[in-house]
């Protein structure tokens, strides 16, 4: 078996982290919550961003080897809290592509104009575009990040130049016809109803992502130097992106008029019929549909990984360890992965609408992808009482400050995942919507249990067999 070749830089890590950090569907998500959205914004970033970002500068830099959040649960708590950690961050993102390909295709029909409006109620049409896209993730990550990257590098710039678009008609509109929202300070005040709960919740889910790259350690050119500077670079941009897009939407849609699907386009779209440039139209739904498709490769790439370092400790079966001989990718992890994410498509669309499958994808991507900074945030307090080697990145304030970090970290992820639990107040069916939440999260976790009782089960035989 051959090592990965070492193919990125700080710049490609950079976007890479701006890729996974920043997504378009949650500025759309925000805006439905109004004024309020940015002061949340303020409070999850200091409750769970810095907590986390912190958390991660740190532990990679003790650890800059391949394997990030398994690893360090691993050595914080043992083997079967590593394995679980690695396999509830890769089984997240089952839920988690379809829901992203769903925002997708929902802004890919303002390619088509009025002709294509049709489709918007269409799961067919959803379901469709949404096994395209695993698709075409699956193909370039198949390849490698030499190949892989220029797809993430391609959706971070298309993740920016909407947004930069969006805040230039943002700010004509504002001039030329005043705000849309009102952003007095009565409404910039968070409200503690169960609908605002529910959005609180998805508001941390997206400043998640400061780990991703801690998977792919070997891969990266001086690890221990690079993550915690493209962390702190990239950090800044996306929750600057985050706030502005917000604010940006506000200003050109009343509140009310904004979809949580299609928030950013509908924005987009109204500016440029009010300005008079329609033809801008096409280009911003093309540049997000971009964005999104190297989201969804992004995170293909770092959780693929998982399941590749897993199978090297032998509680995957030994396949998925194996690296493809020209391309030296995890090549059965990454299909198993598309196999799963095209299964997920049809679970998250049975017995709703549109809207109530992406909901209810999106809860299950939440709770599933924040059992892991349980571990993370536990991993950061037990690791304090380990001497920190030469060169190693301290919290400043030391362990003390460490500690206080990541319990804050901790507490704010477990209510994230309580309130994830709760269905929208305009889901139709919100028993079957608490039933696939909860199910079929249980479902995800439960198996890894199985896999791991039977990689265990494994080991030891081969340890008797070799003892003989």
């Amino acid at each position: 078996m051959t090592a990965p070749r070492r193919a990125i830089g700080f710049g490609d890590l950079v976007l890479f982290y701006i890729v996974t950090g920043i997504s378009l569907r949650w500025i759309a998500t925000a805006a439905t919550a109004g004024p309020s959205a940015v002061t949340i914004w303020l409070v999850a970033w200091l409750a769970f961003y810095v907590p986390l970002a912190l958390s991660v500068v740190e532990l990679s830099s003790r650890h800059p080897e391949e394997g990030g959040l398994y690893l360090w649960s691993k050595r914080a708590f043992g083997d079967f809290a590593g394995f679980m950690t690695g396999w509830a961050y890769w089984t997240c993102n089952l839920p988690y592509y379809p829901s992203i390909l769903y925002f997708t295709a929902g802004n890919a029909l303002f390619l088509g104009g009025a002709r294509w409006a049709g489709l918007g109620s269409s799961p067919a049409y959803f379901i469709w575009f949404s096994l395209a896209g695993l698709a075409l993730a699956t193909g370039v990550n198949l390849a490698g990040l030499r190949i892989g990257r220029w797809l993430h590098n391609v959706g971070a710039i298309g993740t920016w130049l909407p947004i930069a678009l969006l805040l230039g008609m943002a700010a004509v509109a504002l001039s030329r016809f005043g705000s849309a929202t009102s952003f007095s300070a009565p409404a910039l005040v968070p409200h503690a109803s169960v609908k605002d709960m529910v959005f609180w919740s998805t508001i941390v889910f997206a400043l998640g992502g400061s780990e991703s790259a801690s998977f792919m350690g070997d891969e990266i050119k001086n690890a221990r130097r690079n993550l915690p500077r493209a962390l702190l670079v990239a950090g800044i941009l996306v929750t600057t992106g985050y706030i502005l897009g917000t604010v940006a939407i506000l200003v050109t849609l009343p509140q009310g008029e904004v979809n949580g699907l299609e928030g950013i386009m509908q924005a987009i779209a109204r500016g440029a019929d009010r300005l008079g440039v329609p033809g801008l139209i096409p280009g911003a739904a093309l540049l997000i549909t971009l964005s999104n498709l190297g989201a969804v490769g992004a995170w293909f790439a770092a959780s693929a990984r998982i399941p590749f370092v897993a199978g090297l400790d032998r509680f995957l079966p030994p396949a998925f360890g194996r690296l493809h001989p020209r391309w030296d990718t995890p090549h059965v992890a990454i299909l198993v992965q598309a196999a799963l994410g095209a299964l997920f498509i049809f679970l998250g669309q049975a017995g709703t609408n549109v809207k109530g499958a992406y909901d209810v994808l999106v809860s299950m991507g939440v709770i599933t992808y924040f059992v892991p900074y349980v571990f993370l945030f536990g991993a950061m307090i037990r690791l304090q009482s380990v001497p920190a080697g030469p060169g190693v990145f301290r919290v400043p304030g030391g362990r003390p400050v460490a500690v206080a970090l990541a319990a804050l970290g901790l507490a704010t992820t477990l209510a994230t995942i309580g309130l994830s639990v709760l269905p929208p107040p305009d889901e139709p069916n919100k028993l079957l919507a608490v039933v696939k939440i909860v199910g079929l999260s249980g479902l995800l976790l439960g198996a890894g249990v199985v896999v791991y009782a039977g990689g265990k089960g494994r080991r030891m035989e081969e340890r008797v067999r070799g003892d003989r």
